[in-house]
């Protein structure tokens, strides 16, 4: 008989909600019935909406559920239609609503209601705003959208946990990161979806494409290429370009281990890490952390750990086997995951296992990151850990991107900042950490949530210091403001 522990499934969550419209009869025991199967398929109610009251007796009602998976809601709805006294009438993918139409629109600053409106905005009077750039190309920055305004750019080889599904699927995630922009920082962003992988004509597109925008932000590019991609645009633009699957997990990550050392009370210099997937995100937290003071780190991929006698290895890999693990240690994760302080996930689903977190060092900390399901649920892992935290919003330590790249882009934008450095990354990490107080500091809580109103604001203002500090910012731009 086999008793090790199950894989558990990912949880009921608002991401896998639908409503249902059910027609119901005036026995309120139709209604305890509904609630009582929804319990028992393990999903959870998130709210019972009357429609309207049906003549003498009875209503028509809208039941939000939350499910695990597609599956999962079609398998409630099938039960429910089963059940005495209830007519599903109807029945919606919440998250799908949602996105009809797209979630972002276009709105204008100042109105254009009348003949004076008009000429103003657009012709006769556009005409001397566009000599006025002319003659000074700087004032683009204050005669339009340019230092408000971020591109939000990708080639759809890289998305989420899904892959290369092409930049037309790639387009719903884009338009959620222009939300978050808005949201957080009030930074216009613009979704732009390229179809091309050829690394050259994507350089070349958004060169072509920069003059309307103050910054670039790279989004889902498969690796290696986007290393080229990224490093090319910043050598040959002078705006900020940021791969925020690079530099916003690792300025997030960075910021988590921060607070978590100083739950666990040890230091930088003395861990063990384990990073599990030397991809895009894997490289640039792992070069991040190091800055802390990490020297014993090592990388793995599908082929084990990443040392000085691999001969298969890219370019972006042999960094590792360069920069990395100094004692040369070999063979697969469950080899190299004896004594380790902090396994980090930036792989895929599963690959972390109860018997590897029991090598660990005492009080182990586990940055689990893959999305949706991460590298170990957090239901196996927490029995074995000091501190666990996920890229979920569903559990504890919510380790999210949305932390940093508004507050990023706000402070480079609000200083016309030419580049985006290690310095300024460091001071946002240190500006995320920061927004616990360490009275408030537990295994549970380290890292603020996405909605603290403090953290862009914070994160923007060490940003911009960075800037300053480092001569990359504009200072004509910070006297203007």
């Amino acid at each position: 008989m086999n008793d090790s522990p199950k894989e558990p499934t990912a949880p009921s969550n608002a991401g896998n909600s639908i409503v249902v419209r059910l027609k119901m009869s005036g026995s309120i025991h139709a209604l305890a019935q509904a609630t009582q199967l929804i319990a028992q398929k393990n999903a959870s109610v998130g709210s019972i909406d009357i429609v309207r009251p049906l003549k003498h007796s009875g209503s028509i009602r809208d039941f939000s559920i939350y499910t695990a998976n597609p599956e999962h809601g079609e398998e409630i709805v099938t039960a429910l239609g089963e059940i005495d006294g209830l007519e599903v009438l109807s029945w919606s993918d919440r998250t799908f609503l949602i996105h009809l139409g797209g979630k972002i629109e276009i709105k204008n600053r100042v109105p254009v209601k009348t003949r004076d409106d008009l000429s103003m905005a657009y012709t006769p009077g556009v005409g001397r705003i566009c000599m006025a750039i002319h003659n000074n190309p700087a004032d683009a920055y204050k005669l339009t959208i340019k230092k408000n305004s971020v591109a939000v750019v990708s080639d759809g080889t890289a998305v989420l946990g899904l892959g290369d599904i092409g930049p037309c699927a790639a387009m719903p995630v884009m338009e959620g990161k222009a939300m978050l922009f808005k949201e957080f920082a009030n930074v216009d962003a613009y979704p732009i979806c390229l179809d091309t992988k050829d690394t050259e004509e994507i350089i070349r597109t958004v060169k072509n494409i920069s003059p309307g925008f103050g910054g670039i932000n790279l989004e889902d590019i498969s690796a290696p290429r986007c290393f080229e991609i990224e490093q090319r645009l910043r050598e040959e633009l002078d705006i900020p370009v940021f791969h925020d699957d690079q530099h916003g997990t690792a300025v997030v990550i960075t910021a988590a281990l921060i607070n978590a050392l100083k739950v666990v009370d040890k230091k930088p210099e003395n861990l063990k890490v384990v990073v599990m997937g030397s991809g895009a995100a894997g490289t640039a937290c792992s070069k991040m952390i190091m800055q802390l003071g990490v020297k014993n780190l090592i990388a793995c991929d599908r082929n084990g750990a990443i040392h000085k006698g691999r001969n298969d290895l890219n370019p972006a890999k042999q960094w590792f086997a360069d920069h990395t693990n100094p004692n040369n240690e070999k063979g697969d994760l469950n080899d190299v995951m004896s004594g380790a302080d902090l396994f980090m996930g930036v792989s895929g689903p599963g690959l972390l296992k109860v018997e590897h977190i029991k090598k660990m060092a005492k009080d182990p900390v586990v940055f689990a990151m893959a999305n949706p399901i991460p590298e170990i649920m957090p239901e196996l892992a927490m029995p074995h850990v000091k501190i666990m935290a996920t890229g979920r919003s569903d559990y504890p330590n919510q380790i999210n991107n949305v932390l940093c790249f508004p507050g990023i882009f706000r402070g480079a934008l609000d200083c016309c900042a030419h580049t985006i450095n290690e310095e300024m990354k460091m001071g946002a990490a240190q500006a995320i950490a920061d927004c616990i107080h360490p009275d408030y500091l537990q295994p549970d809580y380290i890292i603020p949530s996405a909605f603290d109103p403090e953290v862009a604001p914070k994160v923007a203002e060490a940003v911009k210091k960075a800037a300053v500090a480092t001569g990359v910012a504009n200072r004509r731009s910070l006297q203007r403001n």
